[in-house]
């Protein structure tokens, strides 16, 4: 009989490597970030609403005010750690802000005690350590390349955020897949409308003739729209240990491709960050998941 974890696997699988492709299409896109990442948010937002039609699914949202207040978090995070992320990406690489970006989930692992009562044990003690090394390096690399020390705050700002995020999601009782996902993006949507207003005035692209429209629908109907469609949806079919192992397959896939298709530098101390940030996160989250089975795996996108 055929393994029924398979194809969600799969699925899961081409999910990572879609999101994992986000700086990439992002380098195309000849605006600022915070234009990039209105016009993601808005068309994954139209795609996965599209969907929600399509489907005939009612939002049960109005129903759960205390879950509506922690998409409102979640969905402020979001919008403003992807606008860090974005920036970041065209400040000091997509390779180096996107492992900065990963060390979001060792951030909540390290909160969890305190906010939710979680134990420490010592697997996820020194899996958090062998994540800061990995970070330090990784910053020192760029340290030493003279990069941008303004995009490498971003990044590490981008980390912070995702955990303030991850920290609103798990107030989440009774709303979640496409349905808290379309809410969460069009909140994230409205504040970056908002911030762009205030500091920036209503503004189009200088010249939209010369926009890769192209890759603006690719990262926001493909990459955040279809790839959350397959992400989400997975979670729930697929044992969580195997979630948090492949979910590291994003920014491995991240590093891999800014390095050949961008032409970014890979030295020594970027592969060991690489390797000391993927491999202590997937150490710290295994040895939380072995302890909790049921409790899902979040990763960002």
């Amino acid at each position: 009989m055929k393994d029924a974890t398979f194809k969600p696997t799969v699925l899961y699988l081409i999910a990572l490597i879609i999101c994992g492709s986000n700086g990439i299409v992002a380098s195309l896109i000849n605006l600022p970030s915070y234009q990039i990442v209105f016009f993601r948010m808005l068309l994954g937002t139209l795609f996965l609403l599209t969907v929600k039609f399509v489907q005939k699914e009612a939002f049960t949202i109005q129903k759960y005010p205390k879950d509506f207040q922690a998409l409102i978090g979640s969905g402020i995070a979001l919008g403003l750690q992807w606008t860090f992320l974005f920036e970041a990406y065209q400040l000091v690489g997509v390779g180096i802000a996107t492992l900065e970006y990963y060390c979001g989930p060792v951030i909540v692992m390290a909160l969890t005690p305190f906010l939710f009562g979680e134990k420490f044990t010592t697997k996820k003690i020194l899996g958090f350590l062998v994540v800061v090394i990995g970070a330090a390096l990784i910053i020192g690399y760029g340290v030493g390349l003279n990069l941008s020390p303004t995009g490498l705050l971003l990044g590490a700002l981008s980390a912070v955020l995702y955990a303030i995020m991850v920290i609103c999601n798990r107030q989440l009782k009774n709303v979640s897949g496409i349905e808290g996902t379309s809410i969460q993006l069009g909140i994230g949507c409205a504040v970056v409308a908002l911030v762009t207003i205030v500091f920036h005035s209503i503004e189009l692209p200088a010249d939209p003739a010369s926009v890769n429209w192209l890759a603006v629908l690719t990262i926001g109907l493909f990459n955040t729209g279809l790839g959350s469609f397959l992400y989400f949806p997975q979670l729930t079919k697929i044992p969580v240990q195997r979630v948090a192992v492949f979910g590291y397959l994003e920014p491995l896939s991240a590093v891999i491709f800014s390095a050949l298709i961008l032409g970014e530098p890979f030295g020594l101390l970027k592969i060991i960050g690489t390797a000391c940030i993927i491999g202590g996160a997937i150490f710290a989250e295994l040895s939380g998941a072995s302890s909790n089975k049921s409790e899902a795996i979040e990763t960002p996108l």
